[in-house]
């Protein structure tokens, strides 16, 4: 329990009669990073909501830094940093101005908070944009400025919701080597993201969330051992054609000309699979093989992509 930073046994969230969160437990050890992976809707967001205290559970316990999340929430927050999915700064202060508000209502002294915010940014490359409002930052800068807010207290423990949502890849590779620079110096890290990349690159661990469920956890590599060795991709002219295919290999597809089988035995099925196309009239415009990646995954557990638009449900 003590090299335990994160914990949840059992969790459970209900609006009306949808299920949110449906007996949700996990663990993440001091110093790691886990993934939570899900499309909008899937509970991500609720799971993060509940460990931060901002919505009380149902039922189950969450315990983080030694806190149980539902008794001791003051607790809770006094070790917590969050950055939700959208930047929480007052676009009409200075980042200087955001990061001192940030500290004095931490209780830091005027000195302190002030000496907080020039090594904040400092460390998040904002040091020369630091005097001018923050509505003239670009999105990147304001993903930045809203992380190291949540870091003004030096938190433990920072739970990031989406926080690379929306950023162009450049920003997006910022952010990670801030992360990465953060769980090098000990914060434990919970990431909710949608972005395969993302999850592969920074999680020690990965939980597959969907329907307010974990379908799946493990490494990325443990994760993309249980499909298979290889992925066979055929892509078709048509829609129809992908259709028949799927139906004919006896896999399922979705919307599109794309039709991905995963195997363990590649080359063999690979051939299997061209002779039972040409038998039936169906020609592939395209076939390739490859490696299974975290979309593979997400696409074979799931059914969807990860990148799948808002479903506007009660889940988030």
């Amino acid at each position: 329990m003590a090299d335990t930073a994160i914990l949840a046994e059992r969790l459970r969230k209900t609006y009306g009669d949808v299920v949110a969160v449906d007996d949700i437990s996990l663990a993440v050890p001091r110093g790691s990073v886990l993934g939570m992976l899900g499309v909008n809707g899937a509970g991500k967001t609720t799971m993060v909501r509940m460990l931060t205290t901002v919505l009380q559970p149902d039922s189950g316990r969450g315990v983080v830094n030694g806190f149980d999340v539902a008794h001791q929430p003051q607790a809770v927050r006094r070790s917590i940093g969050l950055a939700g999915q959208f930047a929480a700064i007052d676009e009409n202060l200075t980042g200087r101005e955001n990061l001192v508000l940030v500290g004095r209502l931490n209780h830091q002294s005027k000195a302190a908070a002030r000496q907080r915010a020039s090594e904040l940014l400092a460390q998040f490359r904002l040091s020369d944009a630091a005097d001018r409002p923050a509505r003239t930052y670009s999105g990147g800068m304001r993903r930045r400025l809203d992380l190291g807010a949540a870091l003004v207290s030096h938190p433990p423990v920072l739970f990031l919701d989406e926080p690379t949502t929306g950023l162009d890849p450049a920003s997006r590779n910022d952010l990670w080597e801030v992360i990465e620079g953060l769980v090098e110096d000990g914060t434990t890290v919970l990431l909710t993201t949608q972005y395969l990349e993302e999850a592969d690159r920074l999680a020690d661990n990965i939980v597959v969330i969907d329907g307010g469920l974990i379908v799946a956890e493990g490494t990325a590599k443990a994760l993309k051992a249980r499909l298979g060795d290889t992925v066979i991709e055929f892509e078709f002219h048509h829609p129809t054609e992908a259709s028949q295919a799927g139906e004919l290999l006896g896999v399922p597809t979705a919307a599109g000309t794309v039709v991905r089988l995963v195997m363990s035995n590649g080359p063999a099925t690979l051939r299997t699979a061209l002779n039972d196309l040409s038998a039936a009239g169906l020609t592939a415009a395209h076939v390739a093989l490859r490696e299974p990646t975290l979309d593979d995954v997400f696409l074979t557990l799931t059914g969807s992509n990860a990148t799948a638009p808002d479903t506007n449900g009660a889940r988030t």
